[in-house]
């Protein structure tokens, strides 16, 4: 099985683009262990379920396969890595342990002690006007961390920067 995603590449978030190829070939076991194809299965959920790509949808990823299409999203990513640099250099300065924002554009961080994840997205949200993710979103393993994401202007990540420095000496002020 393939999965294809278009919308992050293409800076489209939120748009949903992407295509799953299901070989006939592929197998399922059932409960009674009886071995069925999914291939049919897979096209009736996905069949029942949408109704396909809008097509400007459609034309946009396309795109990402230009010669200009390529060159964007080269600039795109130096654009979003550079903001994860920035908040990943500014999560590590408040004293907070930061994993990620190398290679990828999310910054995972480990939650103070003491906090929950969604206590965490509670107090960002209401001292800092900064939204993350809790990382109790993603399952109980993510429970302790949160997620900031670097998909933004490079003026709201420096913006960021600055309010976690400012979360940083409040928690000090509180030691």
């Amino acid at each position: 099985m393939e999965f294809r995603s278009f919308s992050k590449t293409g800076g489209f978030t939120g748009v949903r683009c992407g295509f799953t190829v299901m070989p006939k070939s592929l197998l399922a076991r059932t409960e009674s262990g009886r071995r069925l194809p999914l291939h049919a299965l897979w096209h009736r959920r996905w069949s029942t379920k949408a109704n396909s790509v809008s097509y400007p949808v459609q034309r946009g990823a396309a795109a990402l396969y230009t010669p200009e299409g390529r060159e964007q999203i080269r600039v795109l990513i130096k654009h979003y890595l550079g903001n994860a640099a920035i908040l990943r250099d500014a999560a590590a300065a408040a004293g907070l342990n930061v994993y990620g924002g190398i290679n990828a554009p999310y910054i995972w961080v480990k939650t103070p002690p003491g906090l929950t994840s969604w206590e965490m997205f509670d107090r960002m949200l209401q001292d800092l006007n900064v939204v993350i993710t809790p990382g109790s979103g993603f399952g109980a393993q993510g429970e302790g961390y949160f997620r900031i994401s670097a998909f933004n202007s490079r003026s709201n990540a420096e913006e960021v920067a600055n309010r976690l420095e400012t979360f940083a000496r409040a928690e000090l002020a509180k030691a």
